[in-house]
């Protein structure tokens, strides 16, 4: 890490959406901590503690961060198991640290990373993570395309755009898709979105405390229209509906996973979808 030991860095350069990355953050690193965690997160923990923000004026810091970052490490994993040396592809990643999970979680891995997102969020990332010869950093937005040209796609590619379709306007993000599917055959690509309520019930953002509004979310779909890209977008082979992950408690181990799954609430609920490309 490049700063000098036990200095705090200032955060205060993330604003707007890329702020969420401090949001997500901080509700991971307290579900790290906590006697039962529900992730094992310990460079989310650091990360948090090397931060200067205050963190309180988001609120409550509950699961569903977390349990969303189990999907979509389960998900990775089974590529990379399959494909050890792909590259993953992480765009908007703000402040997640899936790389150390997964590197911790898949014995002699050879997988190699790319971070893709904003300068500010890029050079914060710099300045507080370890280097590793494995991660390439691109410090642009995910809808500049040039990043792909930067991507060895050649063993294999593994797209996750955890936290970030939603905050697109629909026409981005359907773009951003075809893109991914079109130049990278083979591969995949994750992502999730909220309820497709979300934007009509919050068109100015939900508010999570009182000091703190999510930012709006103007893109979601139902899980039938999820399905229907397979049909409708050129080099989607394949959509996947994911299950959520268990939790802890009642709420997240055992209603929220059957919420997930019921018929009668599959078209309103958010989702994590898994698109194979052909």
């Amino acid at each position: 890490m490049n700063r000098a030991d036990g200095e705090r860095v200032d955060a205060g350069s993330l604003t707007g959406v890329s702020e969420t990355a401090l949001l997500t953050l901080n509700a991971r690193a307290y579900q790290a901590r906590h006697p039962n965690p529900v992730i094992d997160d310990p460079m989310a923990i650091q990360l948090a503690d090397a931060i200067d923000f205050d963190f309180g004026k988001f609120g409550r810091r509950g699961q569903e961060t977390a349990v969303r970052a189990l999907a979509f490490d389960r998900a990775a994993a089974r590529y990379l198991t399959r494909r050890p040396s792909a590259v993953v592809v992480a765009l908007a990643e703000g402040l997640q640290t899936s790389f150390w999970r997964l590197n911790s979680a898949l014995p002699d891995a050879a997988f190699r990373w790319v971070t893709v997102d904003l300068p500010p969020v890029v050079e914060l990332r710099r300045r507080l993570l370890p280097p590793s010869p494995r991660i390439l950093s691109i410090a642009q937005s995910a809808l500049d395309y040039t990043w792909m040209d930067q991507v060895d796609a050649s063993d294999g590619v593994f797209i996750t755009a955890e936290g970030l379709l939603m905050y697109l306007q629909p026409d981005e993000a359907m773009g951003l898709i075809r893109e991914c599917a079109n130049r990278f055959p083979g591969g995949q690509m994750m992502f999730d979105l909220p309820p497709v309520l979300v934007k009509r019930l919050a068109p100015n953002g939900m508010r999570a405390s009182r000091r703190y509004r999510v930012p709006p979310m103007p893109f979601s779909m139902s899980a039938s229209q999820l399905a229907e890209l397979a049909g409708t977008v050129p080099g989607i082979l394949a959509v996947h509906d994911l299950p959520m992950p268990h939790g802890r408690g009642l709420v997240f181990d055992r209603l929220f996973p059957a919420f997930w799954q019921l018929r009668l609430t599959k078209q309103i609920r958010g989702a994590y979808t898994l698109l194979e490309f052909g």
